[in-house]
Parts: C-alpha cells; sequence; structure tokens
C-alpha cells in the first residue's frame, strides 16, 4: 500500500476577518455591542445585560445612564427571534425602575412591546413582554399608552396561557388598568370576566389573588355583577370562604360579595342557595379582623336598598353586627356601627337594637379612637330617630356624659352625629331636664362657632330642642350662646338658615330674652331674611314674629297694632310709630333723656308696690329715674293737649305717627288711661295749684342716675286701683257678652269720651 498523502488546509480568504473572543468585564463595553449588526454578538450582549440588570436596581440605573435602552428599543423589532427574545427579556426587567419607564413612554415604544404579545411568540417573551407592561401601567400615563394601543385585549388573551407567569404578569396587569373607569367598560366588552374566573381555579395564590382583587373593582358596575352572578361566580367565591386553606383569599373574596350583595337579585339567589347564610356565619365565628370588618362593609353596602334590609333582618344580621362591636379591631367596631346605621333604617332592625346593641355602642363612645368615637355616634343618630324607645335606652346606658364631651371633638362629623342624638333625646321632657343639667349651652358654643354647615345646623337644632325653659336660655345667654346663633342666620346654606331660625324662635319664648335678641340684630337680620324670596322661609317668619310678640312695645311701635292674642304686661310703652331700621330704645334709657316738645311715651306699670320705695328726702323720683315723673293731672293734662288717640279693637294705631329717631322724645310716664273729662270741672283752685306744682317739678333738670341704685319703671297708683275696680266689676258677672257691654261702657265713663267709639265683639260674632 502507498503511503496516504495529507490534504493540506486551504487558507482563509484574504477578506473575511479572522474570529475573535473577547471577555468584557465592563457593561459600557457591553453596551457598544448592541450596535453590531452580528446577530450572535446581539445575542450575547443582550444576555449579559439581562444578568446585569437582575443584580439590582444601582445596575438598572447604570444602563439607563450608559444609553442602553435606546439601541435595546431598536432590537425589539429585529428579524432573529433569540435577538429579539433577549432584548424584551431586558425591558421586562429594567421597566420598574422609575426613570427607565419615564424614558420609555417618551421614546413611544409600547406598540412594539404590545406586538411580542401576539401568538406567534414564545412564552418567554409573552412573559417578559407582559412583566414590562404590568410595570408600565403601574402609573397612569403607562395605562393610557396601553389601553390607546390596544394592549387590554392581547392581555385578556394570555389569561388562557399554559404558563403560570404569563398569567400572573397579564392579570396583574389588568388589575392596574381597571382602576380607570374607561378600562373597566372595555373590559366587559371583551368579556374577561369568565377568564379571570378561571383564574380563581390556579394553585399558585399570587393569580388567585389578583384574579380576586380585579373582581372586587370591575364588579362595582352593575353590568359586571350580572355577567359574574351569569358564570356562577358566586359558587366560586363560596367555595373559598368555605375552604380554611385559602384564609389568605378570604378578604378579598369577601370584597367581591359586597359588591355583588348591592342587587336584589342576588341576594335573593344567595339566601335561596343558603350562601348568604354562611356569609354571616363566616364572618361572625372568624378570627381575622380584616375579614370581619370586609364582612360589615359588605353589610353596609347591600343594607342600603329596603328590600336587602329585609332579607338580613331574615337572617338575623343583627346578631352578626352585634358580635362584631366586641371585636378587639378598632376597624371591625367602625365597619359594624356604620352597618347598624344602615340596618336601623329597617324599623324591626331598630327595635332588635334597643336592647342588645346600644349599651355596646354607647361603650364604643368612650374609645380613644377619634374615628370609632364618630361611628359610634352615628350609629346612635340614626337608632335614636323617630324612636323614643332607643333614647330611653341610650340614656339609661348613659350615653349623655360621652355625648356632650364628643361636641368639643376635632372631627366634624362626630361633633354632628352627637348633636344629633343629643337632639333626639331632648325631644322627651325628662331627658332633656338630664340633659340640661350637663351644661350642654356651654358644650355647644365650640359647635356654634364651627365653620363646617353640617356641624353648625346640627347645634342650632340641638339649642332649638333643648333652650326650652328660662333656665336654659340664660345659661345660653350667659356663656355667649346669642351671638353666634345669630350670626348663623346670615349663612349660605338653607339648612343652617333654617335651623338657627327655629333656635331663635324657641329662645324669644320670653320677653327677657326677646328683647336681648333684638338689641342683638336678631330682628333686623330676620326682617332683611324675610324680605328675600330665595333666603325666607317658615321658621324664619315665625321667628321674627315671636320675637315681636314677645316685645309688645317694639311690636306696637313697628306696626301701630297689636292682635286679640297679645297680652299687655307691667312695663309696656307706647313711644309711638317709628321707621323700618329705627331702633326702639329701652324704657330706662328714654326715662334718663332731656324733656323736650315730642309726644309722650305711656307706660303701663300696675305694680303699686316698687322696692325700694321712693324717698321725698332724697327725691329718688329724680335720681332714681334720672327725669321728673308726672303725677296723673300732669298727664291728663299733657294728653289733652300733645296727643289725641283713637281706639279700636287690639289697640288701634295711634293718630300722631312720628318718624323722629328716638332719642329727644319728652318721656312723660303714665298709667295709660286719662281721667274724665267731668272730674277735671270740679277741683278748682287747689287743682291748678297741683298742676303747677308738677309743672315745676318737671322743670328741675335731669340728675345723673346713682350707679349703686337699682333703677325701677315709676309706679302708678291711680292705675292700680282702676284695674282692681275694674276686676270687681266684671269677675261676678257670668255671661261673657254682659261682660263685655259693662267693661266697654267702664272705659266709656272713666275715660270721658263720650263721642269716641269701640268696637265690641258680640256672642252672634257681630259688632256695635
Amino acid at each position: 500500500m502507498g503511503k496516504k498523502i495529507k490534504k493540506e488546509v486551504e487558507p482563509p480568504p484574504k477578506d473575511v476577518f479572522d474570529p475573535l473572543t473577547i471577555e468584557s468585564k465592563k457593561a459600557a463595553t457591553v453596551v457598544l455591542m448592541l450596535k453590531s449588526p452580528e446577530e450572535d454578538i446581539l445575542a450575547k450582549a443582550c444576555e449579559a445585560i439581562y444578568k446585569f440588570a437582575l443584580k439590582g436596581e444601582e445596575n438598572k440605573a447604570t444602563l439607563l445612564e450608559l444609553g442602553a435602552v435606546e439601541p435595546l428599543t431598536k432590537l425589539l423589532t429585529h428579524e432573529d427571534k433569540i435577538v429579539r427574545r433577549n432584548a424584551m427579556m431586558i425591558f421586562g426587567i429594567l421597566a420598574s425602575n422609575s426613570d427607565v419607564k419615564k424614558l420609555l413612554r417618551e421614546l413611544e415604544v409600547m406598540s412594539s412591546v404590545i406586538a411580542q404579545l401576539s401568538p406567534e411568540e414564545e412564552v418567554v417573551i409573552h412573559e417578559f413582554a407582559s412583566l414590562c407592561l404590568a410595570n408600565m401601567s403601574v402609573e397612569y400615563t403607562g395605562k393610557v399608552q396601553i389601553f390607546e394601543h390596544g394592549g387590554l385585549e392581547p392581555l385578556i388573551r394570555l389569561l388562557s396561557s399554559p404558563d403560570p407567569d404569563v398569567k400572573k404578569n397579564s392579570i396583574e396587569c389588568i388589575y392596574n388598568l381597571v382602576q380607570d373607569f374607561q378600562c373597566r367598560t372595555t373590559l366587559q366588552e371583551l368579556n374577561a370576566i369568565p377568564p379571570i374566573l378561571e383564574l380563581l381555579k390556579s394553585e399558585y395564590p399570587i393569580i388567585q389573588l389578583l384574579a380576586l382583587k380585579t373582581l372586587g373593582v370591575i364588579t362595582c358596575d352593575k353590568e359586571a355583577r350580572t355577567t359574574l352572578k351569569d358564570n356562577q361566580g358566586l359558587d366560586h367565591l363560596t367555595k373559598i370562604l368555605e375552604t380554611k386553606e385559602l384564609n389568605d383569599l378570604h378578604v378579598e373574596a369577601l370584597a367581591v360579595i359586597a359588591n355583588c350583595l348591592e342587587d336584589m337579585d342576588t341576594m335573593v339567589l344567595m339566601q335561596q342557595s343558603g350562601s348568604l347564610k354562611k356569609v354571616l356565619s363566616f364572618a361572625e365565628n372568624s378570627t381575622i379582623p380584616d375579614i370581619q370588618k370586609n364582612a360589615a362593609k359588605a353589610i353596609t353596602k347591600a343594607a342600603y336598598d329596603p328590600e336587602n334590609r329585609k332579607v338580613f333582618h331574615e337572617q338575623e344580621v343583627e346578631k352578626c353586627l352585634v358580635t362584631l362591636l366586641g371585636s378587639d379591631s378598632d376597624g371591625t367596631k367602625i365597619a359594624a356601627s356604620q352597618a347598624i346605621s344602615a340596618m336601623c333604617e329597617n324599623l324591626s332592625c331598630k327595635e332588635f337594637f334597643n336592647t342588645q346593641g346600644i349599651p355596646q355602642i354607647v361603650q364604643l363612645l368612650k374609645s380613644d379612637n377619634e374615628e370609632v368615637r364618630e361611628a359610634a355616634a352615628l350609629a346612635l343618630a340614626n337608632l335614636t330617630t323617630s324612636s323614643p324607645a332607643n333614647a330611653n335606652a341610650a340614656a339609661e346606658a348613659d350615653a349623655i356624659d360621652p355625648l356632650i364631651n364628643i361636641l368639643s371633638s376635632k372631627r366634624d362629623g362626630a361633633v354632628a352625629n352627637a348633636a344629633t342624638v343629643l337632639t333626639n333625646m331632648a325631644i322627651q321632657e325628662p331627658l332633656r331636664a338630664i340633659i340640661q343639667n350637663h351644661e350642654i349651652m356651654r358644650a355647644l358654643l365650640g359647635p356654634l362657632h364651627s365653620t363646617n354647615t353640617v356641624v353648625q345646623s346640627t347645634a342650632a337644632l340641638t339649642v332649638a330642642a333643648t333652650a326650652c325653659d328660662v333656665e336654659s336660655r340664660n345659661e345660653l345667654k350667659n356663656c355667649g350662646g346669642l351671638e353666634p346663633l345669630i350670626e348663623l342666620l346670615h349663612s349660605k346654606n338653607d339648612e343652617v338658615r333654617r335651623h338657627a331660625s327655629w333656635a331663635i324662635m324657641v329662645c324669644a319664648g320670653d320677653e327677657l330674652m326677646a328683647v336681648e335678641l333684638c338689641r342683638l340684630g336678631a330682628l333686623d337680620i330676620l326682617e332683611e331674611i324675610n324680605r328675600s324670596l330665595s333666603r325666607k322661609n317658615k321658621f324664619s317668619e315665625a321667628a321674627y314674629n315671636k320675637l315681636l310678640n314677645n316685645n309688645l312695645s317694639l311690636k306696637y311701635s313697628q306696626t301701630g297694632y297689636l292682635s286679640s292674642s297679645n297680652i299687655i304686661s307691667d312695663g309696656f310703652y307706647d313711644y309711638g310709630r317709628i321707621n323700618p331700621g329705627t331702633k326702639l330704645l329701652p324704657l330706662k334709657e328714654l326715662c334718663l333723656q332731656e324733656l323736650n316738645d315730642q309726644r309722650a311715651i305711656l307706660l303701663v306699670n300696675n305694680k303699686s308696690d316698687i322696692s325700694p320705695p321712693p324717698s321725698m328726702e332724697d327725691k329718688s323720683s329724680d335720681v332714681g329715674y334720672g327725669r321728673s315723673i308726672s303725677s296723673s293731672s300732669s298727664l291728663r293734662r299733657a294728653s289733652k293737649e300733645k296727643a289725641n288717640f283713637r281706639f279700636s279693637a287690639g289697640f288701634g294705631s295711634p293718630t300722631e305717627e312720628k318718624s323722629e329717631p328716638a332719642s329727644g322724645r319728652n318721656t312723660v310716664l303714665s298709667r295709660g288711661a286719662t281721667k274724665e273729662k267731668g272730674a277735671r270741672k270740679g277741683k278748682g283752685k287747689k287743682e291748678e295749684e297741683k298742676v303747677k306744682e308738677e309743672e315745676e317739678v318737671l322743670a328741675v333738670p335731669k340728675l345723673t342716675e346713682s350707679p349703686e341704685k337699682e333703677w325701677y319703671p315709676p309706679p302708678d297708683p291711680e292705675f292700680c286701683l282702676y284695674v282692681l275696680e275694674v276686676i270687681k266689676t266684671i269677675l261676678p258677672i257670668v255671661n261673657i257678652k254682659e261682660q263685655i257691654e259693662v267693661l266697654a261702657k267702664h272705659w266709656l265713663i272713666k275715660s270721658g269720651l263720650a263721642a269716641a267709639w269701640c268696637v265690641v265683639s258680640t256672642a252672634e260674632g257681630g259688632t256695635r
């Protein structure tokens, strides 16, 4: 055999670059390789960058600084699948960095990323493309771009992917997207609920949790709830609650059920299937605070519907809520109190809580947590509304003290709720007395000064409910509560104005307080309100009339008449007509003015004994009253010369209507009735001398009032005798018609005005 001849290796072409193996230890070098035209180098560079990015946030920031993002975006559309896959893997990791997300939005790569979700692409590409979108969807701008580029539909399709990572990333992205209403609407159109329900069967808890969270958001819409019910979604949710091993999903499952219970059809369906009873029992027996809280929230949501409340009552939901009130979790206590507030719109529920719920709620009023106190006060407010029995039960549970303490709370809701409960209690007189003994008026001072209209309204209403006696009104006055109450009349809120008017109407129940309210400007404000068609209300009109009816001197001066129900008492004085807006000075100030030529001011005073009695030695008639006081004879003379009056039913207005301001009037004080003319004719010189002496007394200059001496209106003994004489004459007569006739004749004789006319009511309702 001959020798084998060794074949010579042909040298490589001269125009081909010899292979070069490079080992790089710098990220910057690898980033430069991203611009290489060789697919193998691009693939290896991307793989190296991916591993580098996985190591931490600092490496992601480094890659951003090195300018790796922009060349990588171009590789997303590369022809080679490996290059495209590796580039997509990098973006899935990098997109968790906020600065990278911002740059990706600016480079508008969303369409390229969404394109990687097509069915033709590998599962790995689906995984990292969905991961990138999940990271991008955290921010609102990212949500908008994903939605506008049609990313929702391929994401829903990927919910059925065999790869759990793809499912997890897709449902997470969808959960972020459905926070926006427009995305929820589109999701419903794409029939996404069936594949989401399928995820509840996943063996991976994170996927189940994200699916439940997504359902919790989308079932806020009625159409989604209907779709869920039609696809047996309630069965899936109930099974989760029944499975103890899935206790980490119970909270979210209850949140979805809470939304579904808002629909009456769903409520009935769950009641018929027994699911509702299971849910309530589950909530009552659970030891997890969040589960109890969500169960109470579910009841609250559903209980706003009257039919749902009936169903709940049939399922004895009240027992469950009372149990939840005893939870150690403040959140559960708040949710249970709110549920009771909603449930007690049902009368039967309200009656149930009378003995089994109110004592526990009252205890919550003493909590250190302000939110708990507010929720408890809200529950009591609804429980005691139109329910005297519940109001009594709250009082028996010692609710008054903590309620008054809550009036000083910093939470407006708590203050308003507490004031409402106190108002509901004060409707009953025994409870009102107890509330008044707790210095309620002083406690209401803060709420009356509040800037919150709800607090202002409820505080004014509480004043109206509690200021029903003189002592309470004086307490309100002494603690400075009248001023802020009157200030509320200026409110632009209709309810505040209405309740403030109501409170003022109640406070004007006695003459002294009515005078004080007028002095503080309440009458002027009410008059202004009643002139406005948009601002006036029935209470403002009633308050205005009440103020006038308890200040008859002012009413007579303003209107010129008194009604048949207005009873004149001691201290009434007739100043004469005043113009609108003119202040009527108090009697004391008028008495201290200088004499002038204006019309006399007539005073009615039936008190015969005035303490301290006047002394001739210290001339108390001058000092005590600040001016000389005329006797009956001087009054008769003055009344004849300076004023003519016509008499009619219910006090006719004076003929002489003055428009001058209050100052500078001739203040002549009298018993309000003149002596007959015949009595004056037979007096002779003694009477003339007496009149002369009185005129000299009138001429005495006014002395300064002593600050130590209390001022009293001047007495009128002759008027007192006249009243006694009339009483003795009239009372023995039994027939009312005869009483009226005798009184009229008596008046005509005493007045000496034979030509005057008087309207006399007869038993037949006529006049003569």
